[in-house]
């Protein structure tokens, strides 16, 4: 194996030549405390970044194994170095060196929330992190001295800050990972506790605005607090610390099962908590304020979202006679209004195994949620195809046992169906579900129930793979995001901007390779999309997440992914303009 010597000569060796040359320092190099491999070279400063590793003993690391034992912790930690290495790349102020990205050195940690990530890989043997590093160019020109610079005395230095225990801040490593276990521990106490969600006390659920994630100043947000009522407790396996000690268990409201409607005036936090609530599907880093936001993993936020394509869905239980006598058993549009849309978003939702749905009136369409008596005596149902929301929330629980969370603030007649009202008022929620109760005898609703049949069935679909193609021109295999919202898949453009729990680039670029990785191992065309996810989830966690990159050879690495749901994964493959879907029809 080359040393740290060799790499400072052929830097040397190329300064001032043309940038194709840097492809000689492709190859392993020795480090007094760590290996670096140069696993992929750019072809030019403006290009992608090139790929690096460094892979340190844990004879040098020395990181305790408490820290990673289980894969709960394992994941913890490996996000906490990730952040670790980011900030060593901060203090240690790495920048630009040249032309393009020359000169810089990412690495992909996350936001808020923690996520299972490549970006770091913790071993009993060794610890190894995979960074992106722009190389040093003046146009086209080698700058090998900056090169230099940066391989050979920053990156020790990254390294040496980060991935060293005696170097990093213990007591935070121990309670972020702590923390997240904590989390998880809670997380799977909900069901056996008859729960979908959770909300801890003292929680701080507003954000700084509508563009930051961040919490809003402690010394402003409202602390949550639960109404007595529906308070519950649940034990976690590592005590929090607490103003006044430490804890051993988390106190706050419990969202039991069933429908539960989220009411109150504007602007008093309503939208707030159902944000937190769809984003409690993850764990959050220690002082995000919803930390202890704990949602069942299966809930999924659904809005209408005019213009999207619909392949072969269901769509008959909320859209049925059609004019002119169109099937809605087996609809497809290229351009789907509000309403067909959002019936679409939870038939698809149902098919993948979703347990609670999450809405929000104000991302709604007003005719698929609620019609009222008077739209009634004038449009006669006849001559309106739609059966709202309203009509099948109850079904959609007693007959699939789906839960829902409701925001709504314009309509009581679902005070009719609702199990459990909470108000929320100045960003504290009140338990109204006796009084909301009291009114819907007291003004009881003229409107009828419009269900022309029950809805007692989700049909499966086949995802046909001969209609997943991701090449792009000369390129076999072309796929990218840019930014949470849009994936590139081949030659197109999947838009996720109303697919809100993605949560990071990474995540989304993951669904990218996690689809061409199904289609080309799994599709068959006799497998349904829900037995399709249930063999990826199955592969991802026994392979690692490493595995959905095609180029992979030998130990090279995808540094830039996060595992997804499959419910972003699904809700990709149904915006993909080219996907073609079979049903199943009774028994096949």
């Amino acid at each position: 194996m080359s040393d740290s010597n060799d790499l400072r000569n052929i830097l040397r060796r190329i300064d001032g030549r043309g940038y194709k040359a840097y492809k000689n320092i492709q190859d392993s190099y020795l480090f007094t405390d760590f290996v670096l491999h140069i696993d992929h070279v750019q072809g030019d400063p403006f290009a992608a970044p090139s790929k690096i590793r460094v892979r340190m003993d844990q004879s040098v690391c020395q990181f305790p194994g408490e820290l990673f034992a289980n894969r709960i912790r394992r994941v913890a930690f490996q996000d906490f170095l990730a952040r670790q290495v980011a900030r060593a790349i901060r203090e240690i102020g790495t920048g630009r060196r040249g032309s393009g990205k020359s000169g810089l050195i990412t690495v992909d940690a996350g936001g808020q929330e923690v996520l299972e990530r490549t970006a770091v890989l913790v071993t009993p043997n060794w610890t190894e992190v995979r960074m992106q590093v722009g190389l040093p160019a003046a146009g086209r020109t080698i700058l090998g001295r900056q090169a230099e610079e940066m391989l050979c005395r920053d990156l020790p230095r990254i390294a040496a800050q980060a991935l060293v225990w005696k170097n990093l801040p213990k007591e935070q490593a121990r309670q972020f990972v702590e923390c997240v276990e904590n989390q998880e521990a809670a997380r799977e106490q909900l069901k056996e506790r008859g729960l979908v969600a959770f909300v801890a006390n003292g929680s701080i659920l507003p954000r700084q605005s509508g563009a930051s994630d961040l919490p809003m100043d402690r010394e402003q947000a409202v602390r949550f607090r639960a109404p007595e009522s529906l308070q519950v407790t649940l034990p976690v396996p590592n005590p929090i610390p607490t103003a006044s000690g430490r804890v051993s268990q988390l106190t706050g409201l419990g969202i039991p099962r069933g429908i539960t409607l989220i009411v109150g005036g504007g602007y008093h936090g309503k939208s707030t908590l159902l944000e937190a609530l769809e984003r409690g599907v993850y764990p959050h880093i220690p002082g995000d304020g919803r930390e202890y936001v704990i949602t069942c993993r299966e809930a999924v936020k659904i809005r209408a979202e005019d213009g999207r394509r619909v392949a072969q869905v269901d769509v008959s239980p909320f859209i049925s006679r059609l004019p002119r006598g169109r099937s809605t058993g087996d609809f497809s549009s290229e351009d789907a209004s509000g309403s067909t849309s959002q019936a679409a978003n939870i038939v698809e939702a149902l098919e993948v195994g979703a347990t609670l749905l999450l809405l929000d009136e104000d991302t709604s369409a007003t005719n698929f949620m609620i019609r009222d008596a008077r739209m009634q005596a004038l449009v006669h149902k006849e001559n309106e195809p739609i059966t709202p929301f309203l009509d099948r929330v109850r079904e959609l629980f007693e007959n699939f046992d789906i839960s829902t969370i409701l925001v709504m603030g314009g309509s009581g007649d679902y005070f009719d169906v609702a199990d459990t009202v909470i108000m929320m008022r100045e960003f504290l929620p009140l338990d109204v579900t006796r009084r909301a109760k009291q009114i819907a005898a007291e003004f009881q609703t003229q409107r009828k129930k419009e269900t022309p049949s029950p809805f007692k069935t989700v049909t499966p679909r086949i995802p046909l793979v001969q209609s997943f193609d991701p090449s792009r021109g000369r390129r076999e295999v072309k796929i990218d995001a840019r930014g949470i919202d849009t994936l590139l898949f081949g030659s197109e453009t999947v838009d996720l901007r109303a697919v809100e729990q993605l949560v990071d680039v990474s995540q989304t670029r993951a669904v990218g390779y996690a689809i061409y990785l199904a289609a080309r191992r799994f599709m068959n065309n006799k497998l349904t999309l829900r037995e399709i996810l249930d063999a990826l989830e199955a592969f991802l966690s026994r392979e690692g997440l490493d595995a959905l990159d095609p180029y992979r050879r030998g130990q090279s690495h995808p540094g830039n992914f996060a595992l997804p749901r499959r419910f972003e994964i699904a809700a990709a493959i149904n915006r993909l303009r080219t996907v073609r879907m079979r049903q199943v029809k009774g028994k096949e």
